[in-house]
């Protein structure tokens, strides 16, 4: 028979002890009688590595350690040396079905090079380097499929199933049932993982767990707890061996168990309001902490009540054996009065296992008189009443293990000191642990009501009765109304509309301009209205264009109208775009020919233009005046008012007629047209073509009107021309793009263009808590306008936050910290550690955005995130794309893409911006047939290492992007058309399934997150100072508006140094101030910001 603990973890993971390593490990195994043990932690290189260099093969598919790296220890009576079986957890934070979920996952394997194989698999889907136990964002469906795939002999279990906050039935994050995980892919899932909180014999009351096997591992996080819970197997020593015992049950004999009521979450509570309660006391609070309104923590016991189809006493007749055990250490500890890590229990310990042998032979077989003579009367007596299951107990809960005792007062009249037994606390007092004197919370003294409902067991209950002191009926009542406002949530209905709503959507009026604030249903009205006029009014589709910002707002837009008109195939003659897309669509249709130059053609335009007239101009801001000029901004005032880098200015340029004229002629010499060009080249068709615009724009519906330039309004004007219907919507408080020509006042200026125009407004808001809306149009309301008004209609939330810090290192940490701590933790450390006065909301980290003002204020955010552990993306349009060697690769790509293939100019181009030596053709003749099959990754990737470019940041940033598309042309055609939040690269060497998301205020335009930062809310970053001075106060009023409603529950705004003059616009009572900790005042995991 051999003893084995399969699932543990190295020093590589979080929250771990540094002694983890294969020689400490091989020590304890040896020491707690455990002949297989896990690696733990396959997944992490380094890790991989040192097993590599320790370890050396032993039986098929097992390990041993060297002898050289063997420590001295005692000499343990008939111990053969362990064997080592490669293992690992993978932690799944993912969203399903809605909801978000948070599994563990035990992986074996038959081999280190098996690990390698599939952390090569896992390492192109996230982060592998950072801890041991790695997160990813993957479905654990995939997570299965992925390493069967790998590794066909591989061993899956889902691990600890019951924990609340990390596990396959979770009360938190986890599931009802095994299919709904696992789907079509349940049959290849044999074995569960029981965790401490749950034996057996629990676990026997889901009828939909007897067809698989039940195993028990310590899950130890330092060599110590080795053998906390183990399995019993009577099989050959070998993989194969073990596979058969855990896939089909031959040989799996039974297991070693924890008393389940000795783990941390076998009783629902709370444990910072000290409250511990059995699953009906919890039902009877409705789940609500009676101390301070917040939900309780579900427990073990409570979860298996909830999902049992069986009575609380049924004994599965097929049901293998199973032993609660408790440490050796612990018993000594009790039966000598002293704390478990004490000089003199450590001494005992040591001397039993040279008297006797390991420590399960001492708790399991060895003779009490042999116990006796080595080790005392005492503590053979606590190891008769372990056998026996005479254990008095009380349960853990909420992350607080459970406290037990082995012997009565009486037993230890001759012993000082400790009369208790627990594990993590030793001197913990069990009446202070329960919490007495609390209002309204369960107490140690009392009627018996407690006593009698929290040990549902034939053990003896702990000395002295419990009950409950309600406290008045009142201040009760006051409690549970306190409890479920912050737990009601409401959302806009999924079909009514709202009476604004409604006559927007049904408005006859040649125009119709809908003023929409943030969250007040914009989109919903949009897409009702174009519903309304297909179903009611009997509008044909190929009548109707739609015009959207963002090529992402298109496809959403489409995509609902499919859902809310499904199986109607006219839908594809309706036109959705954004201005660009559309005039591109348009004008390939017309016979127009296209040739759209990439960035890197259109610089050798202007460098062409630049030189040929000695202009006193960078690139850079020769190309911004030409498109400013062609949006309609032609005066050398706007154009200096609205450069990014300000630099026009102070050096005296002003863009000619003959400056335009010239780069236009360089445009057209090698038949392009800038993206520009599209607009103006859609509006000359118009003028020529007149009954073109009939077929498609009867009626014309524009999202985000307030962002429209000079041009785009021309163009809207013309399209209508002859239409019945105009119907644009937007806000103009949220206008802001004045640095392309948008205007707040565009709705004025439609009234005035078009007399009788009906204006709605929308003032029911749907998206924000109260809290965020009332400081976001307080803010807003200092602009010009008068006071905004917004309804709210969901209830209550959190304070917006405002969180102060010393600098924007320490700013950028407290962000870090604080999506651990928002997301409930990445690890089960971090699952208790949530803030004072902050509810405890489990959320994705696709749930919460980062914004910031400028694209360099993220570099400090990624890095600590980054350190972290914390999957990211970032959205926008960074200075990588502008490196020559990208703009290169861009022009080589799009010229393969082409029917005309690569030409003089782009060879020419890529000479220039990439390499003068290199073969363009031998590559085109290599990359062509792969164009359309290869995703971009894969193309870049070769591409790079083809010419030499590995060493190059701006092309590993572009491969990172890469990730976000599934063909290059679909990349390409992103780069040309996508606006900001439409371009994403990953913050890892992978395509994350969720990750944080940093962005500008705006690229957050449009977009929605449950958690929003607004990260460096200080002087000059916003409003942003120039070199020539501050931007536009207004508008950068309006991005910050922009930038808080984008927020859903939870809004914290962030500042170091000198604060914006912003926040100081905010009332007194709209924010909580709080403090970040600056680094090195006992943050938890420093270590991982050594890097500052």
């Amino acid at each position: 028979m051999y003893i084995g603990d399969l699932h543990i973890h190295s020093r590589y993971s979080r929250a771990t002890s540094k002694e983890l390593t294969p020689e400490h490990l091989d020590l304890w195994a040896e020491k707690k009688g455990i002949n297989i043990v896990g690696t733990g932690d396959f997944t992490h290189p380094a890790w991989r590595a040192e097993l590599a260099e320790k370890l050396e093969p032993a039986e098929p598919g097992l390990y041993m350690l060297k002898k050289e790296y063997s420590l001295q220890r005692p000499s343990i009576l008939g111990q053969s040396s362990p064997r080592f079986v490669i293992s690992g957890e993978i932690s799944s934070i993912y969203k399903k079905n809605g909801r978000v979920r948070k599994v563990h996952s035990l992986i074996l394997l038959p081999s280190l090079e098996a690990a390698e194989v599939l952390s090569r698999r896992l390492e192109a889907i996230g982060n592998i380097h950072s801890d041991g136990r790695p997160i990813l964002g993957l479905d654990c469906h995939d997570l299965l499929a992925i390493t069967l795939e790998a590794c066909p002999d591989a061993i899956y279990v889902p691990a600890h199933i019951w924990t609340p906050h990390f596990s396959l039935f979770g009360a938190f994050s986890g599931f009802d049932t095994i299919e709904e995980c696992y789907e079509e892919l349940t049959p290849q899932i044999h074995a569960l993982e029981t965790g401490l909180s749950s034996d057996p014999a629990m676990n026997g009351r889901l009828s939909a767990l007897d067809s698989f096997q039940l195993i028990s591992n310590s899950d130890a996080h330092s060599p110590a707890k080795l053998g906390r819970e183990a399995s019993l197997f009577d099989i050959p020593m070998s993989y194969a061996g073990l596979y058969g015992a855990i896939q089909r049950g031959e040989g799996l004999k039974g297991t070693i168990e924890f008393f389940p009521e000795e783990g941390k979450y076998h009783f629902d509570g709370h444990r910072k309001c000290h409250l511990c309660l059995s699953p009906s006391q919890a039902r009877k609070y409705n789940g609500i902490c009676p101390v301070c309104g917040r939900k309780l923590t579900t427990g073990v016991l409570h979860r298996i009540e909830q999902l049992a189809d069986r009575d609380e006493d049924f004994l599965l007749p097929q049901g293998r054996p199973f032993e609660n055990l408790v440490p050796l250490g612990e018993v000594i500890a009790s039966s000598v009065g002293s704390s478990p890590s004490s000089v003199k229990v450590s001494r005992q310990y040591e001397h039993l296992l040279e008297e006797l042998g390991n420590e399960f032979y001492i708790l399991r077989q060895a003779p009490l008189e042999d116990i006796s003579h080595a080790a005392g009367s005492l503590t053979a007596e606590g190891i008769r009443h372990l056998r026996d299951g005479k254990v008095q107990w009380r349960p853990g809960y909420d992350g607080e293990y459970g406290t037990m005792r082995l012997f009565q007062s009486a037993e230890l009249d001759n012993v000082e000191g400790q009369m208790c037994m627990t594990f993590e606390t030793a001197n913990a007092d069990l009446s202070e642990t329960m919490g007495p004197g609390i209002p309204g919370a369960p107490s140690v003294t009392g009627d018996g009501e407690l006593a009698a409902d929290a040990v549902p067991s034939a053990n003896t209950a702990l000395s002295g009765k419990a009950g409950v002191s309600h406290g008045s009926t009142a201040s009760r009542e006051a409690s549970y109304e306190t409890a479920a406002s912050n737990i009601l949530t409401v959302s806009m209905p999924s079909s009514a509309l709202n009476r604004d709503q409604q006559q927007a959507v049904e408005s006859v009026f040649p125009v119709t301009a809908v003023i929409a604030g943030p969250g007040t249903g914009k989109t919903k009205t949009l897409v009702s209205r174009i519903e309304h006029l297909m179903g009611e009014r009997g509008v044909k589709p190929s009548e109707i264009t739609a015009v959207t910002f963002t090529n992402k707002a298109a496809d959403e837009l489409t995509q609902r109208i499919r859902q809310a008109l499904p199986g109607r195939r006219s839908l594809n003659q309706m036109q959705v775009g954004t201005f660009h897309s559309l005039c591109y669509r348009l004008l390939a249709r017309s016979g127009t020919e296209l040739s759209l130059a990439d960035r890197g053609q259109a610089e050798e335009c202007a460098v062409e233009t630049i030189e040929a007239l000695e202009l006193p101009c960078t690139v850079r801001q020769f190309l911004t005046a030409i498109s400013l000029h062609k949006a309609g901004l032609s005066s050398a005032q706007g154009f200096a008012a609205y450069m990014a880098d300000d630099s026009a200015a102070e050096t005296g340029f002003t863009l000619t007629q003959e400056g335009a004229d010239r780069y236009q002629q360089a445009l057209e010499c090698r038949k392009l047209m800038d993206f520009d060009d599209l607009l103006l080249n859609m509006l000359r068709l118009l003028e020529q073509k007149a009954e073109y615009r009939k077929q498609h724009f009867s009626y014309l519906l524009v999202d985000e009107f307030q962002d429209i330039s000079p041009v785009q309004y021309r163009l809207i004007k013309a399209w209508n021309k002859g239409g019945r219907e105009l119907f644009v919507i937007g806000d103009p408080d949220q206008s802001i793009y004045g640095f392309r020509g948008s205007d707040s006042r565009c709705f004025d200026r439609l009234e005035q263009d078009f007399p009788g125009t009906s204006v709605i407004r929308l003032t029911a808001g749907y998206r924000s808590t109260p809290e965020i809306l009332s400081a976001s149009l307080f803010l807003i309301s200092r602009n010009p306008g008068g006071e905004r008004r917004l309804a709210a209609v969901r209830p209550h939330g959190d304070p917006v936050r405002l969180v102060t810090a010393e600098t924007s290192l320490s700013e950028s940490i407290f962000i870090a910290k604080e999506i651990n701590r928002i997301i409930g933790g990445i690890d089960m450390l971090d699952a208790h550690s949530q803030a004072p006065g902050l509810r405890d909301t489990a959320r994705s980290f696709s749930d919460i955005a980062v914004l910031y003002r400028t694209n360099h204020q993220a570099r400090l955010l990624e890095q600590c995130l980054q350190k972290e552990g914390i999957p990211y993306v970032v959205a926008g349009r960074e200075d990588y794309l502008d490196h020559p060697a990208v703009q290169g690769t861009i022009s080589f790509f799009g010229a393969l893409l082409r029917q005309s293939g690569i030409d003089g100019d782009t060879l020419e181009l890529c000479r220039k911006r990439i390499s003068p030596s290199a073969d363009y053709r031998g590559l085109e003749e290599r990359f062509l047939p792969r164009l359309k099959k290869d995703k971009p990754w894969k193309l870049l990737e070769n591409w790079i290492s083809c010419l030499g470019l590995g060493a190059d940041k701006s092309m590993d940033t572009f491969v990172c992007m890469s990730y976000f598309h599934k063909t290059m042309e679909d990349m390409l055609n992103t780069l040309a058309f996508g606006q900001a939040h439409d371009l994403k690269r990953s913050g890892q060497d992978s395509r994350p399934s969720d990750a944080v998301t940093l962005m500008t205020f705006h690229a957050s335009k449009g977009l929605e997150f449950p958690v929003v930062f607004l990260y460096g809310l200080k002087q000059g970053i916003l409003p942003l100072k120039t070199g020539k001075g501050p931007m536009d106060p207004y508008e950068e009023r309006r991005l910050m508006y922009v930038g808080m409603t984008r927020a859903r529950d939870e809004l914290i705004l962030t500042t170091s140094e000198e604060p914006s003059p912003f926040l100081e616009e905010l009332p007194k009572d709209a924010c909580r101030d709080e403090k970040a900790q600056a680094p090195g005042s006992g943050m938890k995991q420093l270590s991982l910001f050594d890097f500052m």
